[in-house]
């Protein structure tokens, strides 16, 4: 398989496989407010989708969406004297007189109706024009009595268009890449982040204007490159609206594993384990290897039990997550393992292990699932791979384990919201 097909196939596979859903959702949103502001039922008119999904840098699992809806321009004198709280209650009533039996409430800046697999943030604008022409969109803060900001998504679609074009339409596919290596790594990084970063290094290259998958690795490789020497700072300014766009958590660090995980991929571009080197970037959709399928498809002495995620549930990484596990020993307090692994030891056999999520920012109540995944010869001789996705065993979200055979195992939680991962983190087992 060439460089050129194995991403394009990749490509392929980001795509958002929920469309039309969405666009359902979208349009009998957009025909509740139509009929609560304006009496008409239209299910496009007044409504613009934005966000990833917006800028068409969204992939398969998205689960975040955004629309503005743009209120009629005689209503500001209802809601422009501190009255931000009752202008999102009122959108939020208009709603719930559709979706009666869903989950509709009132944030602080918009108002989220959330679906089984992903929610949409609503947000009532009014639209403005500057001196130059230009429109703007002010919408309600109603934190501490209530106050007015200004967005310009328009602006930021706009930008992400032309230099999409410019760049042979490698700036959004960029984009999706990005997504794909931040859901499967946990990077937690929003949306505009991400397309911002694009954006920019796009911007201050030439390298890739006349390029397709064929380059893709390199691209690939640079753009991780950038992103890895990026220095500390807490924003970024949007393309086209000049907004800032902040930063959550450091990223640099996980985008230079990524760099050298890119290097040794082209170095093994040749070798039947350049698919493996690959999906190690960017994950399950990451497309396997002939040989892999070919020896999917063949008798072994062990079965492959492993599971994904992402065959169960939507990935949006959202959130930041670390795992670590007290390792039980015969004497003396349990240890931790993240530390016992900075010191480069490993676990010695017969020992009870308990992993735990030891930090996480994720708000509100989450869901909890864990993969117990054995690797090494000794695994597969007893034909005891695991791999399955499970729930949690021993209360408070942890899993209870025991180190029972040699190998180089792993282990990784993932943190559920309306049944969409918004959280993810691994750890490696030594055992010896």
């Amino acid at each position: 398989m060439s460089v050129s097909d194995m991403f394009q196939m990749f490509l392929d596979n980001l795509k958002v496989d929920n469309a039309e859903q969405i666009s359902l959702r979208y349009g009998e949103i957009t025909s509740s407010l139509n009929k609560k502001f304006r009496d008409t039922e239209s299910k496009e008119a007044n409504t613009i989708q934005v966000g990833s999904y917006g800028r068409y840098t969204g992939i398969k699992g998205i689960s975040d969406l955004d629309m503005l809806y743009i209120m009629p321009k005689a209503q500001w004198e209802n809601y422009k004297d501190g009255k931000q709280s009752q202008l999102l209650t009122d959108v939020k009533d208009a709603i719930k007189v559709r979706y009666p039996k869903t989950d509709i409430r009132v944030d602080r800046l918009v108002v989220t109706v959330t679906y089984s697999n992903f929610h949409v943030e609503v947000q009532p604008v009014f639209e403005e024009v500057d001196e130059d022409g230009n429109s703007y969109f002010k919408y309600p803060d109603s934190y501490n009595g209530g106050s007015w900001k200004i967005t310009k998504p328009r602006q930021e679609m706009q930008a992400i268009k032309e230099l999409n074009e410019a760049k042979n339409r490698n700036l959004r596919l960029l984009c999706k890449m990005a997504r794909a290596w931040k859901n499967k790594h946990g990077v937690v990084m929003g949306g505009l982040l991400i397309d911002t970063l694009a954006y920019n290094f796009m911007n201050s290259t030439v390298e890739f204007d006349d390029k397709s998958f064929l380059y893709f690795d390199w691209l690939s490789r640079d753009f991780f490159k950038y992103m890895a020497d990026q220095p500390d700072q807490d924003h970024y300014k949007a393309p086209g609206s000049n907004q800032n766009v902040k930063v959550k958590k450091r990223f640099q660090s996980k985008a230079s594993d990524a760099y050298e995980l890119c290097l040794k991929a082209i170095e093994a571009e040749k070798d039947d384990s350049v698919n493996d080197k690959w999906k190690m970037v960017y994950g399950r959709n990451f497309p396997a290897s002939d040989a892999e399928n070919r020896s999917a498809l063949s008798e072994q002495a062990w079965r492959n039990t492993e599971q994904f995620i992402e065959d169960f549930y939507p990935v949006d990484v959202r959130y930041s997550l670390k795992i670590d596990c007290a390792v039980h020993q015969r004497q003396g307090l349990p240890r931790s393992l993240l530390l016992m692994l900075e010191k480069g030891f490993g676990i010695s056999n017969n020992r009870k292990l308990i992993f735990n999520i030891v930090e996480h920012d994720i708000e509100g109540d989450f869901e909890v699932r864990w993969k117990i995944l054995n690797r090494g010869v000794e695994a597969k001789s007893r034909d005891c791979i695991r791999g399955q996705i499970e729930h949690s065993n021993n209360g408070n979200n942890s899993r209870k384990e025991s180190a029972d055979f040699q190998g180089n195992h792993f282990v990784e939680c993932y943190a559920l919201k309306g049944g969409v991962v918004v959280a993810r983190d691994s750890i490696k087992v030594p055992i010896l």
